[in-house]
């Protein structure tokens, strides 16, 4: 009963839609579209004029509503991806099919106009726009804070082949702030016997700041570090003995087309331990692309890696990391990125590397969730 009653909600509000349409739209002809007024018409019935949701007794169906008003869930998704849900229905990013399609019932500068008056509901404006959420790279620090979980992969191509498996934990504090924790491990060749080595790399904490961002202008950049902890098998391989501090400057460009630039600026200074420091510079550029206008997410992209230890007073070396990450489900919070790292500057002895990660946006849902 509950669930015809809301089918009766969007049946009279397309209905309401579809006949106003052409009047409506005659009223706005040569004027900016009113965007409060398409979402009382389209919107209200269910997700309330102020945005947090009708109550259940006038919405007559009792799945929970996202509250528009919060910031820490409406900052979080990029325009395109409520433009989706919207124009679609809750299905194309594999939420309950309570929410109907209104592609049928609105254009998109519509529906674009309603998007513009539901980002009035977050008055907090110090929670970066999902927009400079991007592609995440395979070594360049991203600007944006997350909750997200990832795993690294890298397969070594030289006579170690050793294999490092990298979880990594990220939890976002309020609008900015982002806290982060890897533990290292994996198998290598031993270099003295016909074994194999298993052990653990050395502990990293980081934390990042978003500093600053400008969706007009397309840019943010945010500021963090690590703390490296000695706390890996030296012996076997899996760790340097050494206690690092890992400064960073991460910057992040939306381009047209989908594109985007990033760039990260680092230091590794040794406090304990025979390390040496040395300055890198991470960029890459990349670009989305779609099946179709809401299907899976495809982004190529190419990193280039740099780096000049201080202390020695050696050249930059330079490695090339072409790279494709792709949504694996409907909901696009499970992503798979794969890629090469090949040396092209001070090659030394260092052979290319297979790399890439499985990374879970937890925030969106349940690894099982959206598939």
């Amino acid at each position: 009963m509950r669930y015809s009653c809301k089918c009766l909600v969007v049946l009279f509000s397309l209905y309401g839609l579809f006949v106003e349409r052409s009047t409506f739209a005659d009223q706005l002809v040569g004027a900016k579209l009113d965007g409060a007024k398409l979402y009382e018409q389209a919107c209200a019935a269910c997700h309330g004029s102020d945005g947090r949701g009708s109550p259940l007794e006038e919405r007559g169906f009792a799945l929970e509503l996202p509250d528009f008003t919060d910031c820490e869930f409406a900052s979080r998704e990029p325009d395109p991806d409520w433009h989706a849900v919207i124009h679609e229905g809750g299905p194309v990013r594999a939420f309950d099919r309570m929410m109907p399609a209104f592609g049928d019932a609105l254009t998109d500068e519509e529906i674009y106009a309603i998007l513009g008056n539901v980002r009035t509901f977050c008055t907090n404006k110090n929670w970066p726009r999902g927009e400079f959420n991007v592609p995440k790279p395979l070594f360049t620090e991203k600007a944006f804070p997350e909750d997200e979980t990832v795993f690294n992969l890298t397969l070594d191509t030289d006579d170690s082949k050793a294999v490092i498996i990298e979880p990594v934990y990220e939890k976002r504090f309020g609008p900015r702030g982002m806290i982060e924790v890897k533990v290292p491990f994996g198998r290598r060749d031993s270099e003295r016997d016909d074994g194999t080595n298993l052990g653990f790399g050395d502990l990293a904490l980081g934390y990042k700041y978003a500093l600053y961002h400008d969706l007009g202008r397309g840019h943010a950049f945010s500021i963090g570090g690590e703390v490296i902890l000695p706390s890996g098998d030296e012996e076997n391989g899996f760790g340097t003995g050494s206690t690092k501090l890992e400064p960073y400057l991460a910057i992040v460009q939306l381009m047209p087309g989908d594109a985007f630039f990033q760039a990260q600026a680092l230091g590794e200074f040794a406090v304990s331990g025979s390390v040496e420091d040395e300055v890198a510079i991470r960029a890459l550029i990349g670009r989305t692309f779609t099946d179709g206008e809401f299907g899976r997410a495809w982004s190529p992209m190419v990193e280039v890696l740099a780096w000049r230890e201080l202390d020695s007073g050696s050249g930059v070396a330079m490695d090339l990391v072409p790279q494709l990450q792709v949504s694996l489900n409907t909901r696009q919070h499970i992503l798979l990125n794969v890629g090469l790292r090949v040396p092209v500057a001070r090659k030394l002895s260092r052979k290319p590397q297979i790399v890439m990660y499985l990374l879970w946006d937890w925030f969106d849902g349940g690894f099982r969730d959206g598939w």
